[in-house]
């Protein structure tokens, strides 16, 4: 039989690795360089912010990227302590211009065993959740949330593999 103590301990630290993998993402700074207000920088990569429901065409990347919105939201309220992080998935229909749509599922933390998935592969491209806006408080939780996300996508050559994932 395993010793409560150490149920405890492993469930204290995974805590606290998904504490901290929080903060790290929350380090973003804005580029000023940029004259467009929905675009930052994280460590020399550019962040393209969508709201729910917004459709973009990305010249740079020649794709149209809609963000559908949150299929769920599991991530822990602000001012509560909670066992484990959570996660957030967004719903991104993205379509290139020689491509038919195709909708990915984006996690905020990347979980193969619950099938949670960070980044998604489309024509060429690494396409990465960065940010989920706003996020969830005690009160009302993340139903008060639908139709006022904002996510923070990072798009990135996938290298010399263009299939399509």
């Amino acid at each position: 039989m395993i010793p409560y103590k150490t149920i405890i301990l492993s469930m204290s630290s995974m805590f606290l690795m998904n504490c901290n993998v929080q903060k790290q993402n929350n380090k973003i700074k804005v580029d000023t360089n940029k004259n467009q207000v929905n675009q930052v920088s994280k460590a020399d990569k550019t962040i393209l912010y969508f709201n729910e429901g917004e459709n973009r065409f990305l010249k740079e990347y020649q794709m149209n990227v809609t963000f559908k919105g949150i299929s769920e939201d599991s991530r822990c309220p602000k001012d509560v302590n909670c066992i484990w992080a959570g996660v957030a998935v967004a719903k991104v229909e993205v379509m290139g211009t020689a491509t038919r749509p195709m909708t990915l599922e984006i996690a905020t933390v990347d979980n193969q065993a619950r099938n949670y998935n960070a980044s998604a592969v489309f024509n060429g491209y690494t396409i990465s959740l960065a940010d989920v806006q706003p996020y969830p408080a005690a009160v009302d939780g993340a139903k008060a949330l639908k139709g006022k996300y904002k996510i923070g996508l990072i798009i990135t050559k996938a290298g010399n593999d263009p299939t399509m994932k």
